[in-house]
């Protein structure tokens, strides 16, 4: 059933499969759109406070993800049972699984995002570089499929020249990923990384391409409907990591200029076009000390760092991902997408920095998040609050602060300020090192790249 909205009509009511603050931005975006939400949550995340803002709850399971946010069957039962029209996945879990997209069309209901054939297509590694390649877009010098084995990995090595990445074809979050710099480590991880990639996605397939020192990881957020229009909200910057995982993100990036923002948003719109995606999706590029931009991979998802795209262009790109679902053109077209000041994100883990990012669960005793501090806007996406407990079954994330000013400088500044007002007690958090990366000549400069966190602690 579609209720009726101005200009169309969106889904009565949307079950919620995820947890947290992903879960809790889909319900605020349903909220403003009228449609009712069901939220899932497993017996760990029972007194998790965004289920208070859904219409609905439903428990999918005991804590571990596997026994419920990963149960595919208990999944589609609850959305049957409530009547739901629409499944949204959010990010992780059953966001990128051609499988669950799949059985959703079977069982008749709208999974918000692309088509199961696209989410296949583009959500493994080795298939998706293949497609981009035979699409006109670079591509990073490797495997042309997922590796036989170990000696076929010995072997295109030897041809590409050290160092080079062995990567998990069906991987995301830095796991199942091993730089290798010689034969013999080559030997070591490749076991390491399949049995890593097995664990973490149900699939031990990996491919190799040639490791870029000190690149830039930029990525480009599009969007797509089923009239074949494609449009691209400019780049974000996510260089600064830790483990193959983001800490911090921004848009625009230091690295890209105006000319090279419109000319390749364009063409990579244009080669999604030619393959029939639908939906939010960003492809993701590694750019090297010659500013020239390689294909890594594509996110067949909303992204954790969407909200500085947001800040940037004024899109509500997860309102925009409903509509998509129910049949709805693009509510704007290329030329009417305008950018505006500069966007930073801070994810907030539960971890330790200064302990090699030892997790940090336990009982958050104080939870006093900024809010006047200037010269900017603030943001803050979370789920958590005074007294809430982390679980120990999923990510370590507890929020996302998102700084706007009128520029890249303002933006720091205001982001600075917000962190320095920022408490949270009880446990440890990546606070003090967002202070310390913000306060840094490196990324103060815009000069940073994906290696460059190392040099920034030292400092």
């Amino acid at each position: 059933m579609l209720k009726s909205l101005k200009g169309g009509t969106v889904f009565k009511r949307i079950l919620i499969a995820n947890r947290g603050e992903v879960a809790g931005r889909i319900i605020k975006a349903c909220k403003e759109l009228g449609v009712e939400t069901v939220a899932l949550y497993s017996t760990a995340d029972q007194l998790s406070p965004h289920l208070l803002e859904a219409d609905e709850t439903l428990c999918i399971g005991p804590g571990p993800s596997s026994q419920s946010y990963l149960n595919k069957e208990a999944i589609l039962q609850a959305a049957l049972n409530s009547e739901c029209q629409a499944i949204h996945p959010g990010f992780g879990f059953m966001a990128e699984d051609p499988l669950f997209a799949y059985m959703c069309e079977q069982q008749k209901l709208t999974f918000i995002g692309p088509s199961a054939h696209s989410v296949r297509l583009m959500g493994n590694k080795s298939l998706a570089k293949q497609t981009m390649k035979q699409a006109g877009v670079p591509t990073i010098p490797g495997s042309d499929g997922n590796l036989k084995d170990v000696d076929e990995a010995l072997r295109l090595a030897r041809e590409l020249g050290y160092p080079v990445l062995l990567k998990a074809t069906a991987g995301g979050g830095g796991k199942g990923i091993r730089p290798c710099r010689s034969e013999d480590e080559i030997k070591t991880n490749f076991p390491q990384a399949s049995i890593e990639a097995e664990k973490a996605f149900g699939n031990a397939a990996l491919y190799l391409e040639k490791l870029i020192s000190n690149g830039r990881h930029i990525e480009f957020q599009l969007m797509a409907d089923s009239f074949g229009s494609v449009i691209h909200l400019g780049e974000r910057e996510c260089s600064i990591q830790r483990k193959n995982q983001k800490l911090i993100e921004e848009s625009p990036s230091p690295a890209v200029d105006s000319e090279k923002r419109d000319t390749f948003g364009r063409e990579i719109a244009e080669s999604i076009s030619r393959i029939g995606y639908l939906n939010a999706g960003t492809i993701e590029f590694l750019m090297d000390e010659n500013q020239d931009l390689y294909f890594m991979e594509m996110n067949t998802r909303l992204q954790v760092e969407h909200p500085v795209t947001e800040m940037t262009t004024g899109f509500d790109i997860v309102k925009e991902q409903i509509r998509i679902a129910a049949n709805h053109p693009l509510s704007i077209r290329q030329d009417d997408v305008t950018f505006s000041g500069h966007a930073i994100e801070c994810r907030i883990n539960a971890e330790d920095p200064y302990n090699n990012f030892a997790p940090s669960p336990g009982k958050i005793t104080g939870f006093d998040p900024p809010f006047d501090v200037g010269p900017g806007k603030i943001r803050l996406d979370t789920h958590v609050k005074e007294g809430y407990e982390i679980p120990s079954f999923y990510d370590s994330m507890i929020c996302k602060i998102i700084a706007h000013g009128e520029d890249r400088q303002a933006a720091i500044k205001t982001m600075g300020n917000a962190l320095k007002e920022f408490k949270i007690e009880g446990i440890k958090t990546t606070i003090p090192l967002h202070i310390q990366i913000l306060k840094s000549k490196i990324f103060g400069e815009g000069n940073y790249h994906n290696n460059s966190l190392p040099g920034i602690m030292e400092e």
